[in-house]
């Protein structure tokens, strides 16, 4: 199943995706929130919400006529890694952690597909980062092991973590170059977890600038997986339904480049998983 949240006004809405047309969920099921994030704290069964909308033959919304919402409008959290590859890590000059870099996205700097990401106007050092996004399920317990963890993730999406490179490095937690309005793109659509491999393993991810492939990896290469990464954050808080984990980025970005790569006003990226989606955001100058 794939979903996704697309804007009915200024609204986000909760909508099932099917081939080029998109179905409202509350539209077809009353009961269903409109919003993704409150539809899982609710507990609802959207497979099976899902079906019964599709079996009633409800009003159809062409996918070419919306615009989007970040798949998940207002994230309770958004937690992120950092040097989560190999070769990554390697790049930046950096041996395998021990443990994950964790940091926090803050709701503000969400964009959706095919939003522009902003050029900052304190900065032009601009970088991009084509990342696996886990949107969790059900609550998550404290002290959650490995063998339990999937049965918590929902399903994945696409992510484009745009960092400010001077200004992540003007501290040694990067949460101020990660957290620029604009930054951090989301979707566009959600597969469920049933609909790929355990942990979204062994999927090839790419991140392309203008169309060329800057990034080009397995999802498998992360040093830490998913169910890992579930347990090693259980040991410390609670992870909620529609709370967002963010799986890092492989090798290639911008930053690492001789001379660096920056994006400026005018250029696209594209972040591609596969059996996942293709998340596109143009570029442009921060808006007054």
């Amino acid at each position: 199943m794939k979903l996704t949240t697309y804007l009915r006004g200024t609204t986000p809405r909760l909508a099932l995706v099917d081939g080029d047309d998109l179905i409202d969920l509350h539209d077809a099921q009353p009961g269903v929130p409109a919003d993704l994030r409150q539809a899982l704290k609710a507990g609802v069964d959207l497979h099976a919400a899902a079906r019964q909308a599709l079996a009633d033959k409800p009003r159809r919304i062409p996918r070419t006529s919306v615009k989007l919402a970040p798949l998940v409008p207002e994230p309770g959290k958004i937690v992120c890694l950092g040097l989560n590859y190999f070769d990554h890590a390697k790049e930046g000059g950096r041996d395998k952690p021990e443990y994950p870099w964790f940091f926090f996205r803050a709701a503000s700097s969400l964009i959706a597909h095919g939003e522009a990401g902003q050029v900052p106007r304190v900065s032009g050092k601009f970088d991009y980062e084509a990342e696996l996004a886990v949107v969790i399920g059900q609550r998550v317990p404290r002290h959650t092991k490995q063998a339990q963890a999937l049965q918590y993730v929902f399903g994945y999406s696409c992510f484009n973590d745009m960092s400010v490179r001077d200004y992540q490095k003007r501290t040694p937690q990067w949460t101020i170059g990660k957290n620029f309005d604009a930054t951090g793109a989301f979707g566009p659509v959600l597969v469920t977890a049933d609909e790929l491999p355990p942990g979204a393993t062994g999927l090839r991810i790419q991140g392309r600038l203008n169309g060329q492939v800057m990034q080009d990896a397995d999802t498998s290469d992360m040093i830490f997986s998913v169910t890992e990464t579930i347990e090693l954050l259980a040991d410390v808080l609670t992870l909620e339904p529609g709370d967002v984990i963010v799986m890092g980025t492989p090798a290639g970005v911008g930053q690492a480049r001789t001379p660096p790569v920056w994006m400026k006003p005018g250029d696209s990226f594209e972040v591609e998983i596969e059996r996942v989606g293709l998340l596109s955001n143009p570029i442009e100058a921060q808006r007054a």
